[in-house]
């Protein structure tokens, strides 16, 4: 069935991935890769088309993100992974911004060159553990205070999946911090269409010959068509029954995993 109407892998020059339940489930173990999505990466890239991982992973920077993957037998670099700290900075020394961080332990190195004296706005990022009452409120109390609160999140998903379950996601505490301040938030990170288009110009594709490939119906897929690429629900990681049901966003294809879509795409090269 999947091989039906087959038109969406055609003219393909670039892949964009989503790699939390595409490439591999998180988990406090480290994770266990996807069966057969090393071997997809291996074939992408022995195909010639190109590679980006377009990630929303804020709980380690982007060296020991990928010294994680390539343990995990994933051919990657740190050129190859688009993730929202690099980006944050940017934004952030670009606007003059000192940040107050709620964030991973073990992100806090990518932020190390920024300025966060006297903060004048707060980035918040997966925290994990680190979402305490106090933490939270902290961070409330910050942006509550400010003239204009700034509050700059990284990323919105709602939830992730790891090997023993289901995990709440930063958007739910951006929500929250939204809630209380009466404040919207500036996402970097998926679905943002900068983050997206940031993504595409490091892999140097125009988008009409790119395919995004995700498991959040919302951030990975809906973005991506928004930025006029095409874009593939795995039915890996946090894919549930009912995303095929999605009231606003309609996948270019559904696929089991990575290595059917590679599959799929490389036939048609």
């Amino acid at each position: 069935a999947a091989m039906a109407g087959c038109g969406w892998a055609r003219a393909v020059r670039g892949l964009l991935l989503d790699v939390s339940g595409v490439l591999y489930d998180s988990g406090a173990d480290g994770g266990v890769p996807i069966a057969g999505s090393a071997e997809a990466v291996r074939r992408i890239k022995a195909s010639g088309l190109k590679l980006q991982l377009c990630t929303n992973e804020t709980q380690a920077t982007r060296e020991n993100f990928v010294r994680k993957l390539r343990a995990m037998g994933f051919d990657i670099s740190v050129a190859e992974v688009t993730a929202p700290a690099p980006a944050a900075c940017h934004l952030l020394r670009e606007r003059g911004l000192r940040p107050h961080l709620l964030v991973h332990d073990d992100l806090v190195p990518e932020f190390a060159e920024v300025d966060k004296t006297n903060p004048n706005c707060v980035v918040l990022g997966d925290a994990a553990e680190n979402f305490t009452y106090e933490n939270l409120n902290e961070a409330f109390r910050l942006l509550i205070g400010m003239e204009k609160p700034i509050l700059i999140s990284l990323g919105k998903g709602r939830y992730y999946k790891e090997t023993d379950g289901l995990k709440l996601d930063v958007g739910a505490y951006m929500k929250a911090l939204e809630y209380a301040c009466d404040v919207q938030a500036e996402v970097v990170g998926k679905p943002a269409k900068r983050f997206f288009e940031s993504a595409l110009a490091e892999l140097g594709v125009p988008p009409e010959q790119a395919i995004m490939i995700g498991d959040d119906i919302v951030n990975d897929v809906g973005g991506a068509q928004q930025c006029g690429m095409r874009a593939l629900q795995v039915r890996t990681g946090k894919f549930r029954p009912s995303d095929e049901k999605h009231p606003e966003v309609r996948p270019d294809a559904y696929v089991n995993n990575l290595a059917e879509a590679v599959d799929i795409i490389l036939q048609h090269l």
